[in-house]
C-alpha cells in the first residue's frame, strides 16, 4: 500500500461525521451504503457471527466488482462469486469446516479465471486489519517468512534495525465497507460482542463505512452497565440494524448456536454438484425470500428453538 494511502486513510477517518446521532436504518437502506466496486470486509469468523442478514441484501442489489476480505470465510463468499458481484477474495482458508474440505465454489471460480483469490495467512490478514485500525501503513511480523505466501501477497521484508534480523512487512488494510454481527448495539452504533471477538474490532477502526447488525438494540444506559464490553465505539459506525438471528444459520454464542444440518445440507450438495448447488442454494436463501423474516421462515420456529436451546446450554 502506497504512503498516498495510508495518508487518505487517515484523512477520511478524521474528516468522518463522528456526531452522536441516531443511526438505525432497515437492512435495505444499510445496504445501499456498499457500492459497485468496494472492498467488503466481513466481521465474524468461518460460520461464527456471519452478518447474513445484510449481507443478503448486498447480494439482492446485485453489485459488481466488489472484493471480499475476511479472515476466514465461508460459503457467504460462494454465493456472491455465483452471483457475479465479486472479482476478488482476500482471506487465509475458505470453505465450510474440515468435514467438508476446501470451497469447490472457489476453486471452480479462480480456475476459470472469474475470481482472484489474494491469499494471506491467519495471522497477516489480522495484522494487516490492525495496521488498518492504528492508522499505520504496515506492521513488521515473523508471519509467513520462509512461506510462498510473502511473494504471493504482496508482503516486503526488512531487516530489523535493533537485531538486524529479517522481519516480513505486511500492508495495512483499509476497507471502503467493513459489515458486522454483534450481540447488542445502542442506537448510536457502539456495540457489545460476547465470547470470542474475532477481529471485528479492528475491522470497524480500519474501515471507511462500517455496518453494524446487533441481535438487540438497547437503551445506552444498558450498555454503560458493562461499558468495559463496549469494544465498538459509535464514532466507527454509519449505519445500526436490528437482526435477531442475524446469522442464522450460522452461529451467534450464546444465543443461537449453528444448524450445522443445514449448513451440511450446502456443503454436500456442492460436493456433488459444484456450482450448480450454490447457484441452487442463492436462488432459495437470496433471491425468492423478499425479506429476512421470509428467509428465516425457510427453515422454521422449530429449528431456531432448538439453536436458541443449544446455546443456553453452552452458559448454563
Amino acid at each position: 500500500m502506497s504512503p498516498a494511502d495510508f495518508v487518505a486513510a487517515r484523512r477520511a477517518a478524521e474528516q468522518k461525521d463522528h456526531s452522536l446521532r441516531d443511526k438505525r436504518v432497515g437492512a435495505v437502506e444499510a445496504a445501499e451504503l456498499v457500492r459497485d466496486g468496494d472492498h467488503v470486509a466481513i466481521g465474524g469468523c468461518l460460520y461464527s457471527r456471519t452478518p447474513m442478514a445484510v449481507l443478503r441484501e448486498v447480494l439482492r442489489r446485485r453489485p459488481r466488482g466488489l472484493t471480499l476480505s475476511r479472515s476466514l470465510m465461508c460459503y457467504e463468499g460462494d454465493l456472491f462469486m455465483v452471483a457475479g458481484a465479486v472479482e476478488c477474495v482476500t482471506t487465509s482458508w475458505m470453505g465450510i469446516g474440515l468435514p467438508w474440505g476446501v470451497s469447490r465454489t472457489l476453486r471452480h471460480c479462480v480456475e476459470t479465471g472469474q475470481v482472484r483469490f489474494d491469499e494471506w495467512s491467519h495471522l497477516a490478514l489480522g495484522l494487516r486489519y490492525r495496521a488498518g485500525a492504528m492508522g499505520v501503513p504496515f506492521l513488521p511480523t515473523l508471519t509467513t517468512l520462509g512461506s510462498d505466501l510473502l511473494e504471493a501477497g504482496g508482503a516486503r521484508t526488512m531487516d530489523c534495525p535493533f537485531t538486524g534480523e529479517k522481519l516480513c512487512l505486511v500492508p495495512a488494510l483499509f476497507p471502503d465497507v467493513a459489515v458486522l454481527h454483534v450481540h447488542r448495539a445502542d442506537r448510536h452504533g457502539n456495540a457489545q460482542i460476547d465470547g470470542y471477538p474475532h477481529m471485528d474490532a479492528d475491522l470497524a477502526r480500519a474501515a471507511r463505512v462500517v455496518i453494524l447488525s446487533a441481535e438487540e438494540i438497547v437503551g445506552p444506559d444498558e450498555l454503560r452497565r458493562r461499558g468495559d464490553a463496549t469494544s465498538i465505539p459509535f464514532f466507527t459506525v454509519d449505519a445500526v440494524v436490528e437482526a435477531p438471528f442475524g446469522s442464522f444459520p450460522h452461529e451467534c454464542f450464546g444465543r443461537y448456536h449453528a444448524d450445522l444440518d443445514a449448513i451440511g445440507e450446502y456443503g454436500r450438495a456442492v460436493a456433488e454438484r459444484g456450482v450448480e448447488a450454490t447457484d441452487e442454494f442463492l436462488e432459495r436463501w437470496v433471491w425468492t425470500p423478499q425479506t429476512f423474516a421470509d428467509y428465516l421462515a425457510l427453515f422454521g420456529g422449530e429449528r431456531l428453538d432448538l439453536q436458541r436451546r443449544r446455546a443456553a446450554e453452552l452458559l448454563a
